[in-house]
Protein backbone atom coordinates (compact mmCIF):
# COMPACT_ATOMS: atom_id res chain seq x y z
CA UNK A 1 0.00 0.00 0.00
CA UNK A 2 1.48 3.23 -1.16
CA UNK A 3 1.21 6.22 0.30
CA UNK A 4 -1.24 7.91 -2.34
CA UNK A 5 -3.67 4.95 -1.74
CA UNK A 6 -3.63 4.89 2.09
CA UNK A 7 -7.07 5.33 3.87
CA UNK A 8 -7.63 7.75 6.39
CA UNK A 9 -8.10 5.55 8.73
CA UNK A 10 -4.86 3.86 8.27
CA UNK A 11 -3.24 6.83 8.08
CA UNK A 12 -4.53 8.11 11.32
CA UNK A 13 -3.17 4.44 13.36
CA UNK A 14 0.35 5.00 12.03
CA UNK A 15 0.09 8.75 13.02
CA UNK A 16 -0.94 7.13 16.84
CA UNK A 17 1.63 4.41 16.59
CA UNK A 18 4.32 7.00 16.05
CA UNK A 19 3.18 9.09 18.16
CA UNK A 20 3.23 6.66 21.13
CA UNK A 21 6.70 6.06 20.18
CA UNK A 22 7.94 9.46 20.60
CA UNK A 23 6.10 9.73 23.86
CA UNK A 24 7.35 6.65 24.93
CA UNK A 25 10.86 7.81 23.95
CA UNK A 26 9.84 11.34 25.50
CA UNK A 27 8.87 9.45 29.28
CA UNK A 28 12.03 7.50 28.87
CA UNK A 29 13.76 10.64 28.72
CA UNK A 30 11.46 12.40 31.46
CA UNK A 31 12.80 10.02 34.23
CA UNK A 32 16.52 12.32 34.34
CA UNK A 33 15.53 15.50 32.51
CA UNK A 34 12.17 16.06 34.07
CA UNK A 35 9.09 16.61 31.74
CA UNK A 36 9.03 20.20 31.08
CA UNK A 37 12.57 20.19 29.77
CA UNK A 38 11.95 16.95 27.53
CA UNK A 39 8.39 18.79 26.18
CA UNK A 40 10.86 21.59 24.99
CA UNK A 41 13.41 19.32 23.29
CA UNK A 42 9.91 17.64 21.77
CA UNK A 43 8.89 21.00 20.78
CA UNK A 44 12.63 21.89 19.02
CA UNK A 45 12.27 18.48 17.50
CA UNK A 46 9.57 19.04 15.80
CA UNK A 47 10.51 22.26 14.70
CA UNK A 48 13.66 21.25 13.24
CA UNK A 49 11.48 18.47 11.57
CA UNK A 50 9.32 20.11 9.87
CA UNK A 51 11.58 22.76 8.60
CA UNK A 52 13.36 19.91 6.49
CA UNK A 53 9.82 18.71 5.53
CA UNK A 54 8.79 22.06 4.01
CA UNK A 55 12.72 22.15 2.44
CA UNK A 56 11.95 18.81 0.49
CA UNK A 57 8.45 20.55 -0.84
CA UNK A 58 10.74 23.27 -2.66
CA UNK A 59 12.49 23.16 -5.52
CA UNK A 60 14.16 26.39 -4.75
CA UNK A 61 15.39 28.76 -2.28
CA UNK A 62 12.89 31.35 -4.39
CA UNK A 63 9.88 28.83 -3.73
CA UNK A 64 10.90 28.06 -0.33
CA UNK A 65 11.23 31.48 1.27
CA UNK A 66 7.57 31.86 -0.42
CA UNK A 67 6.16 29.33 1.00
CA UNK A 68 7.29 30.15 4.51
CA UNK A 69 4.59 32.15 5.95
CA UNK A 70 2.30 29.62 4.60
CA UNK A 71 4.37 26.52 6.39
CA UNK A 72 4.21 28.51 9.62
CA UNK A 73 0.50 29.14 9.17
CA UNK A 74 -0.23 25.97 8.44
CA UNK A 75 2.16 24.34 11.57
CA UNK A 76 1.20 26.70 14.29
CA UNK A 77 -2.47 25.82 13.38
CA UNK A 78 -2.11 22.03 13.01
CA UNK A 79 -0.61 22.70 16.81
CA UNK A 80 -3.03 24.70 18.52
CA UNK A 81 -5.76 22.13 17.04
CA UNK A 82 -3.88 19.42 18.34
CA UNK A 83 -3.05 21.13 21.61
CA UNK A 84 -6.52 21.53 22.54
CA UNK A 85 -7.48 18.51 21.60
CA UNK A 86 -5.28 16.83 23.72
CA UNK A 87 -6.03 19.16 26.67
CA UNK A 88 -9.78 18.39 26.56
CA UNK A 89 -8.56 14.92 26.82
CA UNK A 90 -6.61 15.30 29.73
CA UNK A 91 -9.33 17.45 31.38
CA UNK A 92 -11.61 14.47 31.22
CA UNK A 93 -8.93 12.23 33.43
CA UNK A 94 -7.31 14.97 34.77
CA UNK A 95 -8.01 13.73 38.96
CA UNK A 96 -6.57 10.12 37.73
CA UNK A 97 -3.06 11.88 36.37
CA UNK A 98 -2.76 13.97 39.01
CA UNK A 99 -3.42 11.38 41.60
CA UNK A 100 -0.40 9.53 39.79
CA UNK A 101 1.86 12.62 40.01
CA UNK A 102 1.37 13.85 43.37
Amino acid sequence: MTEKTISDEELDKRHREMSDKFIDLANQFSEKNGPENVGMALLFATSRYNAFVVTQHAETIEVFEKDLDKAKSFFSAQYLEMLDENLEDYKKVYEKYYELTN
